[in-house]
């Protein structure tokens, strides 16, 4: 979408707060915090395919949290110095929607990073595979 009125049109005045003004959603209050089905996590925005729930785990932050992403390509990384932190931001690199932080205090047997996402910011498309443990 080229500009801002579509945005708004297509997207809940919540999610384009987190999506297109870079808002965060309350703790605990996502969609997909506790969500343990099996499937993919999408971009609210375009629909690419962002995380896969083998990648989720409880964080105990308040957000969903994975590990990785389903590839690096989809991901962009920026600095982020609001709020007197110095933190990386994540979007969608396809469409540049706002996703959440990655952090480094993520699991250590795996990549030791954490993807803490808005679940406003996700859509979820399960699989046929049935749910998991967390």
């Amino acid at each position: 979408m080229s500009n801002e009125q579509e945005w708004k049109d297509k997207l809940s005045p919540e999610e384009y707060r987190v999506c297109r003004q870079k808002g965060t959603e309350a703790p605990c209050s996502g969609e997909y915090y506790h969500n343990q089905e099996a499937g993919d996590y999408l971009c609210k925005c375009c629909g690419e395919i962002l995380f896969a729930s083998a990648n989720k785990y409880d964080s105990g932050s308040g957000w969903p949290s994975f590990d990785q992403p389903a590839s690096e390509q989809v991901i962009h990384y920026e600095e982020d110095a609001s709020l007197g932190m110095r933190r990386v931001e994540v979007s969608c690199d396809h469409c540049g929607s706002h996703l959440g932080h990655v952090f480094d205090d993520g699991p250590r047997e795996s990549t030791g990073k954490r993807y803490c996402i808005n679940s406003l910011s996700l859509d979820f498309s399960g699989s046929d595979a049935g749910s998991r443990d967390e």
